[in-house]
């Protein structure tokens, strides 16, 4: 940061960088454009139609979908009216929604008291983000607006996000670029024999943000927490874990089941698994790279390796828009044999029922890449695709790079490495 005397504002595709001033202090602030922020909430209200043609309110409190259709995250609540203007009434901090916000209608509020005087009646029948909003949170809501029914929206605002414009599409891009960068060239630099998972974590974590990493990653899984992902060494990357991901993790201790162990030391022979999340202006990439230090691995998990890197060109390959993730997952789980099957996307009783997910503002957005996704793909989603084996003694081999649905077929963009580098 720095103090200035003038303003400046900059210009670019998508928006307006905007300089502001807070106590003589300088921030520049990228803003979601009020076009981009028009067609979100346009495709919800569209979607919503087609679902039930009688809705009449949809209330939105979790901060990501509050940045989702604002390009802010508060403590508020977004109240979206069929047939009337959304409104969108903040806690706090209403000075800096204003600030980073160009949605239309932006209130202050003191408490929902507020808004159930300024706003009137709620209807009888109120859409929420019933896998968001705890029962607590619910009573204070009707406290103030005693409407009878509570329907879930979560299935619309799953298939509003699932299909990224060109301005998200664009800061994924960077986010894949950072990634690439960190995990294929960076990495191999600061591995050193004797180093233990939490100090690779801890200057991983400090190259991305010198990269332009957004500090955080973020998941829809419930009562989830995650720094930046997994960072491993040998059998820590198929160790038991909370996650529901094909790799573990040793982790920080029984409090703190993530990060990486500061007990569990690099040494000539293992294998170092990072499985990671990149964000840029809230939209996330997800990469798994493996290496080898200073050894050899057995030919046998050389092998597996490169199979899940042909496992996950063939799901590439059938991402195009028409295409159904059920039927990609039951074709290629079918075409494996039972060998290969034994600790693949997982290691024991501990395999997910996935191949890939969706990403965007979450790590883990839908569609999946699993049984139950018949909906067929659309241009502009986006998918990380992560086929993975577990070896006992060894750890976990695989792959995950992140994929856009295009028309022209999937386009990568967090590279192209196969992974297994030999430092």
């Amino acid at each position: 940061m720095q103090h200035i005397d003038e303003c400046f504002i900059f210009l670019n595709e998508y928006g307006i960088l905007y300089p502001s001033f807070r106590c003589g202090v300088y921030i520049m602030n990228r803003k979601v454009t009020l076009t981009e922020l028009q067609n979100r909430m346009n495709a919800l209200k569209g979607k919503m139609l087609d679902m039930d043609p009688d809705w009449k309110l949809v209330v939105i409190i979790s901060k990501i979908n509050q940045y989702y259709f604002t390009g802010t995250m508060q403590d508020g609540m977004l109240l979206i009216p069929r047939d009337d203007q959304a409104e969108y009434w903040v806690r706090r901090s209403f000075e800096r929604a204003a600030d980073e916000s160009l949605f239309p209608v932006i209130h202050p509020m003191e408490s929902y008291r507020d808004v159930a005087w300024a706003y009137g009646r709620f209807p009888s029948d109120v859409y929420l983000e019933t896998e968001f909003v705890p029962l607590a949170m619910l009573q204070r809501i009707q406290k103030y607006f005693p409407f009878e029914n509570v329907k879930p929206v979560d299935p619309v605002l799953a298939s509003v996000r699932a299909v990224k414009s060109a301005f998200e599409l664009d800061l994924m891009r960077e986010a894949g670029r950072i990634h690439q960068r960190v995990l294929e060239q960076r990495v191999p630099e600061i591995l050193r024999e004797g180093m233990s998972e939490a100090e690779l974590a801890t200057q991983l974590y400090s190259i991305l943000i010198q990269e332009g990493h957004q500090g955080v990653t973020r998941f829809g899984m419930f009562d989830t927490e995650m720094v930046i992902g997994n960072i491993c060494f040998g059998k820590s990357s198929i160790y038991p874990t909370y996650f529901n991901g094909p790799g573990g993790n040793y982790g920080l201790g029984a409090s703190v089941p993530t990060f990486g162990s500061r007990e569990n030391r690099l040494k000539a022979g293992d294998l170092v698994f990072i499985d990671i999340g990149c964000g840029v202006d809230g939209y996330h990439t997800d990469k798994t790279m493996t290496y080898v230090f200073g050894g050899d691995l057995p030919e046998e998990v050389i092998q597996a390796h490169q199979r899940c890197i042909e496992i996950q060109n063939r799901m590439a390959a059938l991402l195009q828009p028409g295409s159904i993730p059920e039927t990609i997952y039951k074709s290629i789980m079918n075409s494996l044999d039972q060998d290969f099957l034994q600790n693949f996307m997982g290691f024991g009783s501990r395999r997910v029922k996935f191949l890939g997910h969706g990403i965007g503002l979450l790590i883990d957005e839908a569609p999946v890449i699993a049984e139950g996704f018949r909906e067929p793909m659309q241009e502009g989603m986006v998918f990380a695709l992560e086929p993975k084996k577990g070896f006992d003694n060894i750890g976990m081999v695989g792959i995950e790079n992140t994929f856009i649905v295009t028309a022209e077929g999937a386009e990568c963009i967090t590279g192209h490495h196969p992974g297994l580098l030999r430092i």
